[in-house]
Parts: structure tokens; C-alpha cells; sequence
């Protein structure tokens, strides 16, 4: 077994740990001040795919294998790494006490990485805008974010494919028309104009290649919040290097290649339907058979950056994530009962002397 990797990069000037600045887009250390810059961290046109069908096969390269010391949380199934010094920490992703192990993760290494461009002040206040635009959301919540709570810097995992598709369809093409008839309507008869469609069955091809097809390789944040975090900015991923990892937690995936590449071909499939309809026109569509042939599949593992905190409030997990690219926000949010129920005293109140004076003027 290959030794673990503990990504440390002490400072040469003190021996502090360097982090990576995502406002300087360099490696600095806190105490003395000292940048250095990530070798190879500039994007390139394009990251290199890797064989689907080697993956499966076990068949990538040792080079591309990795091993990291990882925690499993038992409350959400997220797999954080930890370096060798910390015995304890709180899961970043729903705030459970976790204490660390030795266990080791080994698992396909990362070929591209989106380095952070926001810091925690900045994902911060993102979050204190967003949540000063929810209604009815207790204090305690608003205050979270103003009283400074650290968040997290997590890189989460993803897994990209590419594929060629080519397929063929059968259906039918309908076409609108009207027909005018005279119906009976409160007892008198009125003309009316009826739409009608009249088919027509058709067969054709369509291909696509599928670039970046992008599906999330953890469950341990809700896809709903994930998915409104697009779009990112994957022309600007880097080769993935450790240095942008300093100071920042990454989550191993737990969503297997081949099952992440059934979610792929379900995100294909829409967007080939999309294009039958298109190829088949008229005013309405019907596909009667769908045959896809998919070749020349290939993928990346690549990490985004995600700003995260998660706190417990009346013993319910909550949770804010921000596009650690954008500072757009998603998150769950606690209702105050009494704030509900002062809006909606108030609003009976104002209903009421409403209606009152309604009654008045109907009486003069």
C-alpha cells in the first residue's frame, strides 16, 4: 500500500503551514507574511480525460490512484480528509462531532481543480446578504452570520464525462389546425373555434457530443442546493496540484464512477429528447422509440470550491453553502413561530379594521 499524503507545506521562513489565498491566487503564510506560487496552477485549455472503460476495468495507471486519511460523519456519510495532527473536529458539512481515525481512503486522484476565488469574509458576508433577505427567520439565525462563526472552506468532488452520442428515433409530427362549431352556452349558441392536431409518422438520427457533463460525487449535501450553485466556471480549471488545497478540507467522493456515469446518461437523455423534438418540428411531437448508441466515453474528477457552515438551532441540523467562484448562496433556514405569529395577528388586525371601515362607508 502506497504511503498517505499529508498535505503540509510548511513555510520556509518560520515553519508555519502555508494556505492558499484565493484573493492572491498564491500560497501565503499568516505569521511570516511569505507567498509562493502553485507550480503548474494556470489553466490550460484542456485537462486530460481519462478511459471510462479502463476505470471500471481497474486499468488507470497507479499515477492516477491516490490514498488520503479520511473521517466518515455517521449522521450525514460525508468523507472529509484530515491531516496526521487533528484528533478531533465537527463535521463541516451538517456540525456532528466527529473524532478522526486512521481509516484510508483510496480512490481515483483528482485531474482538475476550480480554486477557491472568494475568502471567508467574503463568503461571510454573502451569506449575511442572503440571509437578511429571508422572511421570518429567527434572530438567532441573522446573528449567526454577523457574529463571525468560522466556516469552512470544503472542495467538493465531482465527476465530468464526456461521450459521443448518436441515436435514432421514430415518432410523429403533429401539426395544428382549427375547426369552427357552434356549441349551446347559457342557453344561447355561440360560435367557437376548436384546435385539432393532425399526425404525421416520421424517423430520423440526431448526434451530440457531450462535453463537462457534470454530476455531484457526494451525498452528503442535498442536490437541490448543489445544483442551484451553478454554473461554474469550468474553462478556468486548473491541473489539479495539492498547494490549492492548503489550508482548505477536500470530501472524497462517495458516489462510484459508474453510478455517477448513470446519472450523466440521464442528464444526456434529456438533452437528446430535446433534440429529437427540435428534429422532428411541427407544433407538437411525439417519440414513439428512442435508440441511443454511446461511444468514447471518458471523464475527470475534479473538486469545486464550496464555502460552508453548518450550526445546530433547537437541536435540528442547518446548513449554507456558497459558490466558493461566485458567493452564491443556498441553504436551509429555521421558521420563528412567533414572528409567523405576530404577521399574521397583524395582518388579522389590519383585515379587520379594513372591513371595518368598509362597513362604515356602505352605512352612510
Amino acid at each position: 500500500m502506497n504511503a498517505v499524503t499529508d498535505h503540509r507545506f510548511p513555510c520556509d521562513a518560520c515553519g508555519s503551514d502555508y494556505r492558499f489565498d484565493p484573493a492572491a491566487a498564491r500560497l501565503i503564510c499568516a505569521h511570516s507574511g511569505n507567498t509562493e506560487e502553485v507550480e503548474g496552477g494556470h489553466p490550460i485549455s484542456a485537462l486530460q480525460e481519462l478511459s471510462f472503460r479502463a476505470a471500471l476495468k481497474g486499468d488507470l495507471a497507479a499515477e492516477e490512484i491516490e490514498e488520503t486519511r479520511t473521517i466518515g460523519c455517521k449522521s450525514c456519510g460525508a468523507q472529509v480528509e484530515f491531516n496526521a495532527a487533528e484528533h478531533a473536529a465537527e463535521c463541516p458539512f451538517c456540525a456532528t462531532p466527529v473524532v478522526t481515525d486512521t481509516g484510508i481512503n483510496r480512490h481515483i486522484k483528482p485531474r482538475g481543480v476550480l480554486p477557491f476565488a472568494l475568502n471567508e469574509d467574503e463568503a461571510r458576508d454573502a451569506v449575511g446578504d442572503w440571509l437578511g433577505s429571508l422572511w421570518f427567520a429567527p434572530n438567532g439565525v441573522s446573528d449567526y452570520a454577523r457574529k463571525g462563526r468560522r466556516f469552512s472552506g470544503i472542495y467538493v468532488p465531482y465527476w465530468t464525462f464526456d461521450a459521443d452520442t448518436k441515436s435514432q428515433y421514430t415518432g410523429e409530427r403533429g401539426t395544428h389546425y382549427y375547426e369552427t362549431r357552434t356549441v349551446m352556452r347559457d342557453g344561447k349558441r355561440k360560435t367557437v373555434r376548436v384546435r385539432k392536431t393532425r399526425w404525421r409518422g416520421v424517423s430520423g438520427r440526431v448526434a451530440r457530443f457531450f462535453d463537462d457533463v457534470l454530476v455531484l460525487a457526494s451525498t452528503s449535501l442535498p442536490k437541490s442546493y448543489t445544483d442551484r450553485l451553478s454554473p461554474w466556471d469550468l474553462s478556468d480549471l486548473r491541473p489539479y496540484q495539492p498547494e490549492f488545497l492548503a489550508g482548505f478540507r477536500a470530501e472524497a467522493y462517495t458516489v462510484e464512477l459508474d453510478a455517477g456515469f448513470e446519472e450523466a446518461k440521464a442528464i444526456m437523455n434529456r438533452v437528446i429528447e430535446r433534440d429529437v423534438r427540435f428534429d422532428i418540428g411541427g407544433d407538437a411531437q411525439r417519440i414513439t422509440t428512442l435508440r441511443t448508441q454511446v461511444n468514447a466515453v471518458t471523464f475527470k474528477h475534479v473538486l469545486l470550491p464550496v464555502w460552508m457552515a453548518a450550526y445546530k438551532y433547537r437541536g435540528k441540523s442547518y446548513r449554507f453553502v456558497v459558490n466558493g467562484r461566485t458567493g452564491l448562496v443556498q441553504g436551509e433556514r429555521p421558521w420563528s413561530i412567533w414572528k409567523i405569529t405576530v404577521a399574521a395577528f397583524l395582518f388579522l388586525i389590519c383585515a379587520g379594521g379594513i372591513g371595518f371601515a368598509l362597513a362604515l362607508v356602505d352605512g352612510i
